[in-house]
């Protein structure tokens, strides 16, 4: 049976439009379930997602994630609306807070309070989408005029998607979302993190299965399995070193305190070469994988597993044919 995949694409550093979208359409022809566009600092995420939307035909098309400040909830529905109607009803709604460091310096936003912002986001942006008059009394937004959005959208319920990490969030994702992004959770621990969660589902009165799961770490198909590792190491040292307390204290929870301590005290003293440095190979290597294309089907089966409903994979590979070909495996 064929394996739910996603590809992702990078918010920073050099773009070329014409090979991104090749990569969508390769990945399209070859299977891929979804293909997510991050931001962060750098690009936005929707102009990508409305090219990608022009050049395909199947593949859905997700944020991965946007987050809940720099835009409002009205402004996020019409984006979402827009290019769902672009995509022919292929829209996944990726959200998640960010961390406040981006929020507060980036964005010049108060990052506080996280967690209801980001429910009543997903609260109002159902509300937009369903056609009713927008009504609408929060702890944050009071929206009470009944705007209504001025066409009708494709789809009147968009999947949203939550990433979310610690145990209040996680929870709140389990009432809320119609899929779960974890994050930075190694794969020793990922079976019962994924019980934990879909037992949460249950508890809200709702059934576990119906929420999705993505897969917390990127499965790379390369021939050069060192490069993958740093990158990885690079990603792993600059979420423990720049962006808050969260994600150390996710990584702590996932009995990883010392590494945590390492990195940090190495980042402090000599630097991103020397955090980088510090990662442990077992740590990132429980995080994320890399190697053959046979080595990554195996990695991917562990998740499928542990209980991973759509998996996130990267092909770095130079020769287009080579990568189709592994891509194809990677689905099955």
């Amino acid at each position: 049976m064929a394996r739910k995949v996603s590809i992702s694409f990078n918010w920073q550093g050099p773009m070329d439009y014409d090979q991104a979208l090749h990569r969508v359409r390769v990945a399209e022809d070859a299977g891929v379930d979804t293909a997510w566009v991050a931001e962060a600092w750098g690009r936005d995420c929707f102009t990508l997602l409305a090219l990608m939307a022009r050049e395909t035909q199947h593949i859905q098309l997700g944020t991965g994630i946007v987050n809940t400040y720099s835009r409002t909830p009205a402004a996020l529905a019409q984006h979402f609306a827009t290019l769902d109607e672009l995509s022919g009803g292929r829209m996944i709604i990726g959200l998640g807070t960010s961390g406040y460091r981006v929020i507060e310096h980036w964005h010049g936003i108060p990052f506080q309070p996280s967690l209801t912002r980001l429910r009543e986001y997903a609260e109002i942006i159902r509300i937009i989408l369903s056609g009713e008059p927008l009504q609408y009394r929060g702890k944050v937004f009071n929206l009470q005029r009944g705007f209504r959005l001025r066409f009708q959208p494709v789809r009147s319920q968009i999947p949203i998607f939550i990433a979310s990490l610690t145990p209040k969030s996680v929870a709140q994702t389990a009432r809320l979302a119609d899929g779960w992004m974890p994050v930075l959770i190694p794969l020793p621990q990922l079976q019962q993190e994924v019980r934990r969660f879909r037992q949460l589902v249950q508890e809200a009165g709702r059934d576990p299965q119906s929420v999705a799961v993505r897969s917390p770490g990127a499965v790379t198909v390369t021939h050069d399995v060192e490069k993958a590792r740093q990158d990885s190491k690079a990603h792993v040292a600059f979420y423990i070193t720049n962006m808050g307390d969260y994600y150390r204290e996710q990584l702590i929870r996932m009995g990883h305190e010392e590494a945590v301590t390492v990195v940090r005290h190495a980042w402090e003293e000599g630097g991103h070469a020397a955090g980088i440095a510090a990662v442990p190979d077992a740590l990132v290597d429980s995080l994320f994988f890399a190697g053959p294309v046979e080595a990554c089907v195996e990695r991917l089966q562990a998740q499928a597993e542990a209980g991973i409903d759509l998996h996130t994979v990267n092909v770095a590979m130079e020769d287009p044919q080579e990568a189709a070909h592994s891509l194809a495996k990677l689905v099955g």
